[in-house]
């Protein structure tokens, strides 16, 4: 998740929209960050073997960089807010860059927190970028389209997270050595750290120059947005909406579907290497992370179609049931069933973040840029959730125990979108 959703900055207002340009720039965006977070999920077991870490400490991964989401979310609105659009775009560009430049210190001290260090740094990036990118998606079209269009673009951020991690597994999962650091010990193990870390810094370093050539592009649009206006954020004070049911409801949810998209995710590799799973392991199973989140993607086009002609509510509780499901008969059975019952769960996940951010959020007029401030702090759960299943997975010794929690999150999802229901 990668999730592709986030906060904005408050509506603009007066803005000259030319919305056949700005289409291909924030598709591009929603592409971008969703490939570098999906990377993740190959970059935890990577690490995990190198640092010989618990599933806990593992987690801290996916702690680090979600938790950049509630550190940034509001400053980072601030920022656009100043700064505007397309200048936004850029600092959140400049900032994913230094992330990636910051692995290369990381790999030669081989030293496990200036990685997680990293990871904070390249999420505020992402963080900036996705306050950029939400806003100008709803305003590229109609209000009451916002459900169908949001859904369509975050297609795009799937795309991403369906190919970063096939050529991640390559060239990051594929370099894994016989040697396990598990057999060293002193030099020889800081040596073999070293080593092996290299992977993951040439694969970031390229992308660094790939954030450098985009940041560069859109600088060029700097001036795009004719008469751009921002109404003053009225910064933490949106909590109190967290009094109203629908919002309160809805940020929980967005809370849990982040945490259970990240857990699950961050456990595939491990999940399909278990010999009465589909024995993978390495670049194998990291190449599979991509049916998971390509599962969303094909998911968010048909999705952006249903969403025309089914309530949202509606396909939102189908949907929570059918992830619930396919984590039950994965869990339940062994072999291939196992394997891509699991995977297919990506393909439930597909609507959630779109439907449930625009449920949440109708309703609320003026404060709108509040309630989608708290909604992006909510996006913390991506740290939070996968932390204690990876604790249920180290006390239990057993990854299908771990995925009771991303279960439960799905049922509380559901339960919001009857909730939509009722209350509509």
């Amino acid at each position: 998740m990668a999730p592709s959703g986030s906060a904005s900055a408050a509506p603009a207002t007066g803005n000259h929209i030319d919305a056949p340009r700005l289409q291909p720039f924030v598709f591009a965006l929603f592409f971008i960050f969703g490939g570098i977070t999906s990377l993740n999920d190959v970059i935890i077991p990577k690490l995990k073997e190198l640092f010989t870490l618990s599933y806990t400490q593992a987690m801290l991964v996916q702690v680090c960089f979600f938790a950049a989401y509630a550190v940034i979310g509001i400053p980072g609105a601030r920022l656009v807010q100043k700064v505007g659009y397309m200048r936004g775009a850029v600092a959140g560009l400049l900032l994913m860059m230094t992330g990636c430049l910051l692995f290369i210190p990381a790999s030669q001290t081989a030293a496990y927190p200036l990685f997680l260090a990293a990871l904070f740094v390249l999420a505020s990036g992402v963080v900036i970028v996705q306050v950029v990118a939400n806003p100008l998606i709803s305003l590229l079209g109609k209000p009451e389209t916002t459900h169908s269009r949001l859904t369509f673009a975050q297609a795009f951020n799937s795309l991403g997270t369906t190919i970063f991690p096939y050529f991640g597994a390559i060239l990051i999962l594929g370099t894994l050595a016989t040697q396990s650091a598990g057999q060293l010990t002193g030099a020889a193990l800081d040596a073999y750290r070293t080593a092996e870390s290299q992977a993951i810094v040439n694969g970031y370093i390229g992308l660094a120059v790939a954030l450098a050539v985009v940041a560069s592009v859109v600088w060029l649009f700097r001036n795009s947005l004719v008469g751009e206006k921002h109404e003053a954020s009225s910064g933490l004070a949106g909590l109190d909406l967290l009094g109203r049911p629908r919002f309160g409801f809805g940020a929980l949810c967005i809370f849990l579907y982040v945490g259970a998209e990240v857990s699950i995710g961050s456990l595939i590799v491990s999940w399909l290497g278990q010999a009465h799973v589909l024995d993978l392991h390495g670049e194998a199973a990291g190449k599979l992370i991509g049916l998971y989140w390509g599962g969303a993607m094909v998911g968010r086009f048909l999705g952006s179609a249903l969403l025309r002609l089914v309530t949202p509510g509606k396909l939102l509780a189908l949907v929570a049931v059918g992830a619930i499901v396919l984590i039950g008969v994965a869990t339940q059975t062994s072999g291939t069933v196992a394997g891509y019952s699991l995977l297919a769960v990506g393909l439930m996940n597909a609507i959630m973040f779109p439907t449930i951010f625009s449920l949440a959020c109708e309703g609320l007029g003026g404060r709108s840029a509040d309630g989608s401030g708290i909604i992006n702090v909510a996006i913390v759960g991506g740290a939070v959730v996968p932390l204690f299943t990876g604790l249920i997975v180290d006390a239990s010794g057993s990854i299908a125990i771990g995925l009771a929690l991303p279960a439960i999150c799905y049922a509380v999802i559901a339960g919001f979108g009857r909730f939509t229901l009722r209350a509509a």
